[in-house]
């Protein structure tokens, strides 16, 4: 189940870390501008998964970025991708921000180019097909007709080829100047390659809240509308019961164990009157 609205955000200690380095060695606003780069990026997810009543509301600042997990299960697979695509669009609106800021205030180029380049750099990087990138989570999404098993396999065997492709360009650049990064993002990408296709999946257990008792959470809403309009409003910490109505008629009402079983079901676009119970 969700839980409250709040968005947490927690610190890695390698992200701390990685922050004194960048301040040791004279990168500390290229580490700031990657950061609020990464932040904006996966608010955006954030932003587009709200939009469509889901949660994502937990992110972890990383060394090499940030994480952002939360329940979208049910999220249909265009929304899904909408969701996908807000992240690197987020960021390629900001290049392009700053490109017409340079157009419009030539001198502020000096000052503002490195936060050009990583988010020019973000947006170019989420869209490789490799996990976990969003172009990784793409792709799966494309793979799906083919079944999960074997959308799995592909997507991880493509992550792999593109990890290897970045050990190759780490090796080439050894004769001149070694780009350790790379090599650190197709380490990254390796491990990436075993992780899931998408954010992650919500259970629909109410034993242990039961036990210590819920507040009641009463929601009139029209009965044409679908379920997953109503999904919204599902809280672990509160029972729902939806109050339906048509044209100001009232309809009957839908407790969260009939309505978990229309979610259950898939029924996402189905109205929230055909759940009621039938006498």
């Amino acid at each position: 189940m969700r839980g409250a609205d709040r968005f947490r955000i927690r610190i890695h200690p390698l992200f701390l870390a990685a922050g004194l380095v960048s301040a040791f060695t004279g990168e500390l606003l290229l580490f700031l501008a990657a950061t609020l780069a990464a932040l904006e990026h996966e608010c955006a997810h954030a932003f587009a998964a709200r939009r469509y009543g889901f949660s994502l509301d937990k992110l972890v600042l990383m060394p090499y970025g940030a994480v952002l997990s939360g329940d979208i299960g049910g999220l249909g697979r265009r929304q899904e991708l909408a969701v996908l695509l807000a992240g690197p669009l987020a960021n390629a609106a900001t290049a392009l921000a700053f490109a017409a800021l340079w157009w419009l205030f030539p001198e502020t180029y000096p000052y503002t180019d490195a936060a050009a380049q990583v988010s020019l750099s973000l947006f170019l990087v989420n869209l490789l097909p490799a996990y976990p990138l969003d172009g990784g989570r793409m792709l799966h999404l494309a793979l799906a007709p083919l079944g999960e098993r074997r959308a799995q396999l592909i997507c991880r065997a493509v992550t792999l080829l593109v990890s290897l492709l970045l050990v190759g360009y780490f090796v080439w650049t050894c004769f001149s100047r070694p780009v350790f990064s790379a090599l650190v993002f197709a380490v990254l990408l390796a491990a990436g390659a075993f992780g899931g296709g998408r954010y992650g999946r919500m259970t629909f257990s109410r034993e242990k809240h039961f036990a210590r008792g819920l507040e009641e959470w009463r929601i009139v809403i029209a009965g044409s509308r679908t379920v997953q309009d109503a999904f919204r409003y599902l809280r672990e910490e509160r029972y729902l019961v939806l109050v339906l109505f048509d044209g100001g008629e009232f309809l009957g009402e839908l407790t969260e164990e009939e309505y978990l079983k229309a979610v259950a079901a898939g029924k996402w676009r189905a109205p929230l009157s055909d759940f009621l119970p039938k006498f």
